[in-house]
């Protein structure tokens, strides 16, 4: 069985950072491209970081980039997401996912609750 368990999140001000941890099982992590994203209160699903399986190639949308890093730990079957210089647009529900979910392909985690406020 496929889980996913998103930790991490929580309240910081603007200009914050936090760093959120996805521990992946069920699966063979090694060979998935891996994903972030988020849902903003009243907003649909948004794709925002992913990583290829060797770590060399990562992309972001152009919200987050330059802001946030996402990476991984093959051997932990971990994904993170170090957020850096949080805005008030960042305040969402973030999702790792072994596939484009929002797309209909692969399986996201239940989710871990950013909220960035002053």
């Amino acid at each position: 069985e496929v889980q996913l368990v998103e930790s991490g999140g929580g309240l910081v001000q603007p200009g914050g950072s936090l760093r959120l941890s996805c521990k992946a099982s069920g699966f063979q992590f090694e060979i998935y491209w891996m994903y972030w994203f988020r849902q903003a209160p009243g907003k649909g699903l948004e794709w925002i970081a992913e990583i290829n399986r060797g770590s060399d190639k990562s992309a972001y949308d152009d919200s987050v980039k330059g802001r946030f890093t996402i990476s991984r730990d093959n051997a932990k079957y971990m994904l993170y997401l170090q957020m850096d210089a949080l805005k008030t647009e960042d305040t969402a529900v973030y999702y790792c996912a072994n596939g484009r979910v929002d797309q209909g392909y692969g399986f996201r985690g239940p989710g871990t609750q950013v909220s960035v406020s002053t």
